[in-house]
């Protein structure tokens, strides 16, 4: 994945805006369906979904992330030192998790800039 291969995200996913497939994600990288709808749900601002997720934390391959930013530029979430962007194009949801020595902001300008150039393309 072009996410990866930047060096500031260590994985990535792109799944569909309704959240029920994953499109591409990284060989180490399993999202549950059930995370992927929850996901999706906050990408929509589905109040009880965002409320949720800022009280219990937001889970991406069953690690827990406590969320952090949930704003029209995108989600930002912790676990620890690593963290996790997410942004949204206008059928796909770009996520990225980065390791904990890559700063959050470098991340997220990267999962935003995947996600701009898959709305340019009519995704």
């Amino acid at each position: 994945m072009c996410l990866v291969a930047t060096g500031h995200v260590a994985k990535g996913a792109i799944i569909s805006i309704a959240g029920d497939s994953a499109w591409a994600t990284s060989p180490d990288l399993t999202i549950q369906p059930a995370e992927m709808k929850v996901i999706a749900d906050i990408v929509s601002k589905d109040k009880a979904a965002v409320d949720k997720a800022y009280a219990e934390g937001l889970y991406i391959a069953g690690q827990r992330y406590v969320l952090t930013r949930n704003d029209d530029e995108g989600i930002y979430a912790r676990a620890g030192k690593s963290g996790v962007a997410i942004a949204a194009a206008k059928s796909a949801i770009v996520i990225g998790i980065h390791a904990e020595n890559v700063q959050a902001g470098n991340a997220t300008l990267v999962v935003s800039a995947l996600a701009d150039h898959l709305k340019k393309s009519g995704y």
